[in-house]
């Protein structure tokens, strides 16, 4: 059994523990509130103990956003999608259309409306967004997933391969992860500026995977270049964690110790 937990940030400590089939109700019965809703698969800790089994199937993911990253059972590949199409993006750098049969044993999606747009001056990098970002975003206290589509001088992602059990922590995949360059490309970034205060839950700060226009390369980011684009915003106050079942290993992991310079590393 799958448990959620479920935390309104608009809602001042509004934090349940519910079995899966309980916790959304209130989303249910008022449809706008789940458009408001970061929902995340698994914790990001658990992803770094090197928990990577399936947990939900992303035709049962969609139900959640349309919208999102994350990766894919065994850790093959890093996942993006957005206007409800989902992509797998292999160790070969290249991008695939993910079946409703696959699964994740860690997402975040959402379904994205754009409450703030804006283009973005040219040469901007990663650094530099993220400033560009911060000063016009109205606080640091909510979720916003991120988009930004256009052209990019210049890109650079990573994927990483499928794992076999018994499964390495995070840190030893990401160690010979292959990177993909790229020139004059054009096409989408996807992801989240998720809250400090989420630290071993989810990535604070950024987190942002991107996807060629032909739909046929991506991964995640780890630098870029602004040609020309245009970045949209969704502010998202609502926060829905589904935590995987008693059969995972996720229920004998010890989640105490600080992993956030580990954390820190992985996403380099």
């Amino acid at each position: 059994m799958r448990r959620r937990l479920c935390l309104g940030v608009a809602c001042l400590l509004c934090l349940i523990l519910t079995p899966l089939s309980g916790c959304f109700s209130t989303n249910t019965a008022n449809p706008a509130a789940q458009r408001e809703t970061l929902v995340q698969i698994s914790t990001i800790d658990a992803l770094l103990n090197g928990v990577y089994d399936g947990v939900m199937s992303f035709e049962t993911l969609k139900e959640y956003g349309d919208f999102g990253i994350g990766t894919f059972a065994a850790l093959d590949g890093e996942m993006v999608g957005f206007d409800g199409d989902f992509y797998q993006v292999k160790a070969d750098g290249n991008a695939y259309p993910v079946s409703d049969s696959m699964e994740t044993p860690f997402a975040s999606v959402t379904f994205f409306d754009a409450d703030l747009s804006q283009p973005v001056p040219e040469g901007t990098d990663y650094a530099r967004l993220e400033e560009f970002l911060d000063g016009i975003l109205p606080t640091a206290n909510i979720f916003y997933a991120i988009r930004m589509e256009g052209t990019f001088d210049y890109m650079k992602t990573r994927s990483v391969p499928g794992q076999e059990k018994p499964y390495p922590p995070l840190a030893e995949v990401t160690k010979n992860q292959p990177t993909f360059e790229f020139n004059n490309i054009e096409g989408t970034i996807a992801g989240f500026r998720c809250p400090a205060y989420v630290s071993g839950i989810n990535v604070p700060g950024y987190h942002l995977h991107f996807l060629t226009k032909d739909k046929n390369a991506g991964g995640h980011v780890l630098e870029f270049e602004v040609a020309e684009a245009e970045v949209s915003v969704d502010y998202t106050s609502e926060f829905l964690m589904i935590l995987p079942g008693e059969e995972s290993d996720f229920y004998k992991l010890d989640l105490t110790p600080d992993r956030q310079e580990e954390l820190e590393e992985v996403e380099k």
